[in-house]
């Protein structure tokens, strides 16, 4: 097998990643995080799936323009029409790959390809071979791998890379297989695949189990030098390998002989907060590496033994990740130069527009609030460039509730520029407030999920709602930051509406 250096480090958190349902991405924001992704180190970024939708399209193309270092990915069926898709949204890219991908397990060829396995080979041929015309760098997928017939399975990979594959990636698609197992079959496409040294393995694992990250390290340790994996873990279902957690096994644990990837980890509490601000989906308090408790200790025992030797307790140091605790209190009196080096320790950029609009709101929440902590600073950054071609844009709004009185939610929004004041009563604040919105703007979307939890702690915190909807099969999410929760909540969910109406208007059937 084609020897590498280091470990490389395939994003997916754009395409994969998007497809967790309610974790859709607008195009400012995908272009957010791919250009930290790039600064961080990362090889390759699948910047979506560029034949789903004209969002997806136009979301490969832009990122393809701006990468500096990482390669851009582009997923494609084994179809033509998404491999000339694919090819033609990164067509502006120095080097790009395009990704393509077929099932191989028998329950698949049988109930949803519904082929024969000579058609199957035969579409490996074809699909690698168009892509091969476009680019010199194909990666092929076989679908369901962990669970296809060893002997087919080996037939798959040697077809792909006769008709020109270089990268040749064993997907456990429905995170079913098991450390031994993983290892035992990269271990043995290796010995049996007569022309597998002019390819790089790679690993995709999901989590269904909780092992995909453990399934990604043993394909490595078999000789696998490519790991799929996203930020945070976000994914399909339960979602994929965690990034952070992968390099930082390789950081930590240098005894075991894993290569270490390029990218940096200094940027991984950046990303992590990025990505989940983006999506709305929360980083649980225990999450492994970007977890708010990953470096807290509250048992006397740990903490007496932090006080002597941080290293009793702890494996890295907060500082690996880019976990700063900084001694600059941040409030009204602080000016722009102070803002500008938090923002810069904090691991985030801007541009000098972008950085204006940030200040602005900034000096906005330390009007209402004594103290700004790290956390109310990433709800700020997680609000920029919301979304684009914003339908329904809030104004004002009053509530009138209590004990014993009817619950009255009085908005101002506006629905294509028009502007419309409206009363109406619900069964709570909340309710009445999102009736309101089902007035001034009629629409038969679900609420799948409402959430509310404090950004910082105190009683003048943040409160960060997250709202989900879904309609006809498409699902949006919105998430909003307001010291005043009931404004949170409004303009969360006209986020999540704005967002779903864009979905829906830039889908391809």
């Amino acid at each position: 097998m084609t020897n590498t250096d280091s470990l490389i480090i395939f994003d997916t958190t754009l395409r994969d990643g998007e497809q967790s349902p309610g974790a859709s991405m607008t195009l400012p924001e995908k272009l957010k995080i791919a250009v930290m992704l790039d600064e961080a180190g990362v090889d390759i970024i699948e910047a979506g799936f560029p034949i789903a939708s004209i969002g997806d399209f136009e979301a490969v193309s832009e990122i393809a323009k701006i990468l500096k270092n990482a390669r851009v990915c582009g997923l494609a069926r084994a179809l033509d029409k998404d491999i000339e898709r694919a090819a033609d949204a990164m067509r502006h890219a120095k080097h790009f790959r395009i990704h393509t991908f077929i099932s191989t397990s028998e329950l698949h060829i049988k109930y949803k390809l519904q082929m024969s396995h000579d058609d199957v080979i035969d579409a490996i041929k074809k699909s690698v071979t168009k892509a091969k015309s476009f680019t010199d760098d194909v990666e092929w997928s076989c679908e369901d791998g962990t669970r296809t017939d060893k002997d087919f399975l080996c037939k798959s990979i040697e077809t792909a890379i006769a008709a020109g594959a270089t990268t040749i990636n064993v997907p456990d698609t429905v995170g079913y297989t098991v450390p031994d197992e993983y290892f035992e079959l990269i271990t043995m496409i290796r010995n049996r695949v007569p022309n597998i040294d002019k390819a790089i393995l790679s690993a995709h694992c999901h989590n269904d189990l909780g092992l995909a990250v453990a399934n990604s390290l043993a394909a490595v340790r078999a000789g696998a030098r490519q790991v799929e994996c996203t930020i945070n873990g976000l994914g399909e279902r339960a979602g994929n390998a965690a990034m952070e957690e992968i390099v930082m096994i390789t950081h930590v644990r240098p005894d075991l002989h894993i290569p270490k990837p390029r990218i940096k980890p200094v940027y991984f509490t950046a990303l992590s907060k990025l990505v989940s601000s983006v999506t709305g989906f929360p980083v649980q308090y225990n999450k492994a590496i970007v977890g708010k408790n990953a470096f807290a200790h509250e048992s006397g025992i740990h903490q007496d033994g932090m006080l002597k030797n941080a290293q009793t307790y702890e494996i890295m140091r907060p500082e690996d990740i880019g976990l700063h605790k900084s001694d600059l209190v941040m409030g009204k009196h602080s000016g722009r130069h102070a803002f500008g080096k938090k923002i810069e320790e904090m691991g985030y950029k801007f541009d000098d527009e972008s950085f204006n609009i940030l200040f602005k709101k900034f000096k906005a929440l330390a009007d209402q609030k004594k103290h700004i902590y790290d956390e109310d600073i990433i709800s700020l950054i997680g609000q920029e460039n919301i979304s684009i071609d914003e339908k329904i844009f809030f104004h004002d709004l009053t509530i009138i509730c209590g004990a014993n009185v009817p619950q009255h939610a009085i908005l101002k929004a506006s629905v294509d520029d028009v502007v419309t004041e409206i009363s109406a009563r619900g069964c709570g604040p909340v309710d009445a407030i999102f009736t309101a919105i089902g007035m001034i703007y009629p629409h038969h979307a679900q609420l799948e999920l409402y959430q509310v939890h404090a950004v910082t702690q105190g009683t003048d915190a943040q409160a960060k709602v997250t709202v989900r909807l879904s309609e006809n099969g498409f699902t949006a999410t919105g998430t909003f930051a307001h010291t005043d929760t009931m404004t949170a909540s409004a303009q969360a969910y006209i986020q999540a509406l704005n967002r779903l109406i864009l979905r829906q208007k830039s889908h391809i059937e």
